[in-house]
């Protein structure tokens, strides 16, 4: 090899090793500031956080659908304190593709609120070694947040207010009630319409911000599925009304209560059902009333 080409490699490698280290820091450096958002959030989120007491009682279930009675029936346990706030563990595949299906892997903690109603989702998805996509989800204090950010710095869209975003996020806070089912007890907050023996309407007002969703109940009198008419659906950052769908399985007994270990959530297209979440639980740490 001549000189030339010797001078012409080690600037290469020179090169390369500027770019991994460069690499490193970005990947750090935005952990590091996501973590602050994050933090951030949860605060928002833990500061609006109201009293609240009880056990649940089946006798305060007369008077609903004969489904949402023996829903609560199948799940709780009778005497149990009520669920004040949960974190959650996740991992398993999005859908980043708006036609063909790219589904990435991604991971996720969770910090849900009952009363007030409210989440954060933080989630990391992976779409290329060593490229993480964070996410952050969330409704707190009656507003919705939707940001993804490349590297945790590099926002790719920011959609916060208390309009169709906040919506969103209350449909998918009353969709995962599922997970902390004392959320649906009679008493906090939520409204119960019949519709036919194996389905009722879910009705929840916090403040301006309204979400009303359709739970099925299956074999088990479990919730297998979860729908709402109009959910907003970001495209190319607008937000549509779409029907949106959620399903759980393989509920398992938590802490006196049958909660789903799996789902799936899809947009109902025009074409067809458009999946874009299939997750399972890593991890479930919850907090009772005293």
């Amino acid at each position: 090899m001549g000189e030339a080409a010797m001078v012409w490699v080690k600037w290469g490698v020179l090169a390369l090793g500027a770019l991994v280290a460069l690499w490193a820091v970005l990947a750090l450096y935005g952990g590091w500031r996501w973590q602050q958002r994050t933090a951030a959030l949860v605060a928002d989120l833990t500061a609006a956080r109201l009293p609240l007491t009880g056990r649940y009682d089946p006798a305060s279930l007369a008077g609903l659908p004969p489904p949402v009675q023996r829903y609560f029936r199948a799940a709780l346990t009778p005497g149990q304190p009520l669920v004040t706030g949960v974190s959650l563990h996740h991992q398993g595949t999005f859908n980043m593709g708006e036609g063909a299906d790219n589904w990435k892997h991604f991971t996720s903690d969770q910090t849900v609120e009952t009363a007030r109603p409210g989440f954060v989702w933080d989630g990391t998805i992976r779409m290329a070694p060593g490229l993480p996509v964070r996410v952050h989800d969330a409704y707190v204090a009656g507003e919705g947040v939707l940001v993804p950010a490349l590297f945790g710095l590099v926002k790719l869209t920011e959609l916060r207010g208390t309009g169709d975003i906040a919506e969103g996020e209350l449909l998918r806070w009353l969709a995962e009630a599922a997970w902390y089912p004392t959320a649906l007890l009679p008493g906090q907050g939520v409204e119960w319409t019949a519709l036919d023996d194996h389905s009722a309407l879910a009705t929840l007002t916090d403040g301006t911000v309204i979400a009303r969703l359709t739970f099925r109940f299956g074999p088990d009198d479990l919730i297998a599925s979860v729908r709402a008419e109009a959910r907003g659906r970001t495209v190319e950052g607008a937000i549509i009304p779409t029907p949106w769908e959620g399903h759980w399985s393989d509920y398992r007994r938590h802490n006196g209560m049958m909660v789903p270990m799996a789902g799936e959530v899809a947009w109902m297209l025009p074409e067809g059902p458009k999946p874009y979440w299939r997750g399972w639980i890593t991890g479930l740490d919850y907090r009772f009333a005293g």
